[in-house]
Order: structure tokens, then sequence, then C-alpha cells
């Protein structure tokens, strides 16, 4: 059960870190934002408030904000068409009833004759005590429209994601990556401050209770100047001597309360190299967890292209790939080897969400940027239809991939 939470908790973080950062460029940009849910398929739990409705799904594997003029809108009042309006003291639409009138018994009847709720703003129709006075009304840019009861703000299309600037556009799609990659370096950075950051000193850190240092009567504290006469200043070097003499008698000098000593220490041999049982020495300053936030972060980075690089080169195979189960699996048994080790996988996951996402891929963050560069490059967009299908072909690929991943998952760690 422990287990189920800490997924559920570290995978939801790394999803609501990811959705925050396409919300809040979007807000910034101006962007009416229809809902803001974590995880997929029916609905768990959903509040709203001002004009975005807050849910969680049922199935954990993701998560979206849904922005006006992203899928075509709703609602469309044609002519003929019967409506209630609930007006303002200005006579300004607040409210357009499609269905259910009589619950709004102040709502003022009209037949439509012609209207615009997304760039003029207005309703013009026939009222049904006058059957003969057409009139215009204006429409409030944050109007709702009831339909069985359920309100949606209309969307004027200076509220629509494709009417903003190409830059504020770019920007509210790669901020749900930037996220993961800032949450990583908040991750790593309280890590830093909590448990410090390994250090390049020549010092000797925890000692653990069953290796050669503290057999031998090495303490933490001790600052190594030599091995074997062998002058060492970093924590690497100490490391390397230790690691190339499996079985060996090392003569450690060290400083110990200011005074120097020699202790002889024969490193135990573990797959073929030399173990002492003994931890780096750990920086606790703040300016050390701040700058190890940022380099750690880049390091995973790097690393990840590396590996991606390599399976480019090697071939794609199944095997090379994990999907929930895998990380399921690998977060048990992350979290049984402590709270620090679990911070550090979730930061990895989230540096690892973040690049899959920027990758040129079609349905993903990345894809959406490729459109982007297209449009920069052409001095206009792709049609909605071309994009949208691209991105349905590379969403039900990806979906594909889902699931036989999925199941290789499954075969791999509970049907062996």
């Amino acid at each position: 059960m422990s287990t189920v939470l800490a997924f559920i908790l570290l995978f939801g973080a790394l999803v609501f870190f990811h959705e925050l950062g396409h919300f809040l460029f979007a807000k910034r940009a101006g962007i009416l934002c229809r809902e803001f849910a974590i995880g997929f398929g029916p609905k768990l739990f959903a509040f709203k408030k001002n004009e975005t409705v807050y849910t969680i799904r049922l199935l954990p594997l993701g998560g979206y904000v849904r922005m006006a003029g992203e899928d075509p809108e709703l609602i469309e009042l044609k002519p003929g068409l019967r409506v209630g309006l609930i007006l303002d003291n200005e006579e300004t639409v607040q409210k357009i009833i499609l269905n259910q009138k009589s619950k709004y018994p102040n709502a003022r009847i009209i037949e439509i004759e012609r209207a615009d709720i997304e760039k003029d703003l207005f309703i013009q129709g026939i009222e049904e005590e006058d059957d003969e006075q057409s009139k215009i009304y204006k429409i409030d840019p944050k109007a709702q429209i009831v339909e069985n009861g359920v309100e949606n703000q209309i969307a004027p299309l200076d509220r629509q994601f494709a009417s903003k600037p190409l830059l504020a556009r770019t920007l509210t799609i790669f901020a749900g990556p930037l996220f993961n990659f800032l949450l990583a370096i908040v991750v790593f950075i309280i890590i830093g401050l909590l448990q410090g950051v390994p250090s390049e000193e020549a010092k000797l850190g925890v000692i653990t209770e069953d290796g050669a240092a503290i057999e031998a009567g090495l303490k933490e504290g001790d600052t190594v100047q030599a091995i074997d006469g062998e002058k060492v200043e970093t924590w690497t070097e100490i490391v390397e001597i230790v690691r190339d003499n499996p079985g060996e008698t090392l003569t450690f000098q060290i400083e110990r309360d200011n005074e120097n000593i020699e202790i002889d220490v024969v490193p135990k041999e573990v797959e073929g190299q030399g173990k002492i049982g003994v931890y780096a020495p750990m920086d606790q300053s703040v300016l050390s967890a701040f700058t190890y936030g940022f380099t750690e972060t880049w390091f995973w980075i790097k690393t990840i292209f590396i590996i991606l690089g390599d399976l480019i080169s090697g071939g794609f195979t199944i095997d090379a790939f994990g999907g929930p189960v895998a990380i399921y699996a690998s977060t048990e048994m992350v979290a049984e080897s402590g709270f620090f080790n679990l911070l550090r996988w979730g930061a990895m996951l989230s540096i690892n969400l973040g690049i899959m996402n920027l990758l040129p891929i079609p349905a993903l963050d990345g894809g959406r940027l490729t459109f982007f560069a297209i449009e920069a490059l052409r001095g206009k967009p792709v049609s909605k239809e071309k994009e949208g299908f691209v991105h349905l072909i590379g969403f039900s690929l990806l979906m594909l991939l889902m699931i036989l991943v999925t199941w290789n998952d499954i075969q791999r760690f509970f049907l062996k």
C-alpha cells in the first residue's frame, strides 16, 4: 500500500507541475483555460474556481490543460434557435440558456436571427412577447452558455489559444517541460540542504558499520593526507587508490584533531574492486546546495540525451522502454532504499518527462513546438486540419506503443 501511495504521489506531482507550467503561461497570455486535469478518464473529483474546472480523473497516466480554441467550440447559436437570456442592469447578456428555460423564470426568451459569440459579441433576435420587435443585445465577454444545467463560459477570439502571438503560444507549450526541469532543480536543492552535497575534499564521510575502515579505526572527519606515501588532495583520488587495491594493505596518513597518525587499512574485495566502507564527505552550505540543484539537473539532462543517442544508433527494441508498470516497480525498489533516494528518483523522472515531451513527436509538446517552428519559417500556420491529422496519427501510435510497453513490463516484472 505504501508503494502505491508513493507512486501516485510521485507521478501525480510530476504531472501536476508539468501541467501547471502550461496553465500559468496560458493564463499569463490571457488564454481561457476551461479545465486543469490530473489523469484521464472519468472524473473522481472536481471543483470550479473562477473560469477553470479543476479535476482529478481515474487513470493517473498524465494530465492536460484544456484551453479555449484548441478544440472546436462546443456551442453554435444558429438562426431560429429559441434561447433564454439572463441580463444585467445594463441589458448586457450574462447567461444564454439553451434548454430547461423554465428553471430560469427571469430569462428573456428570444428567437435568434443572428449571433456572434467570438468576435463582435452580440445576439440579435425577436422577443417572445413581441413577435415584431427585433433587438440586439451585447454579450459580456465572460458570459455563460447553459445547457442541461451545465455552464460553459464563452471564448471570444482574444481568449483563444490560436489567436495569441506565436511567441506566447510557444512559451505556453514549452512551459510544461520547463516546469519539469525547474521541479528537478528544486528537489535537488532540497536534497542538498537536508542531506548535504558530496564534496571533493580529501576527508572521510560517514563510516559504515561493517566496512574495513571502521575495523581499522578510521573515523568520520579524518583528513587523508597521503596513502602509502602518495599524496592525495581529492576524494576521487582516495576512491581510485582503494578501488585498485582490493585485499592489499594500504597505509593512510591522516590528520585528526591536529595530530598526524598512520592507520593500516585492507580494502575488502567487492565485485573485483576494493571497498573500505566510507561515504564521501558532505558540504552542508546553502550555496553548495543551490549549485548542486543546477549541476545535478544538467548532469541528468546530458545523461538522458546520451542514452537516447545510444538507443537511436543501436536500434530501438521494446525492452529499451519502460512504461507506468516499470516506473511503479522501480519506485517500489527506490522507496525501500530511503526517502532521499525516492526524492532523487522523482527528480530524475521529472527530467525524463520534460525531455520526452520536448522530442519532436506528434501529439507531444515537442510535436506542437515543431509546428510552431514551421509556422515561423513559413510566416503562416499549418492548417488546423493537417496539424490535427498528424497529431491524431502520432497519438494513436503513442497509445499503441504504451500498450506494448505496458504488456512487456507486466511480463518482465509480474509474469516471470
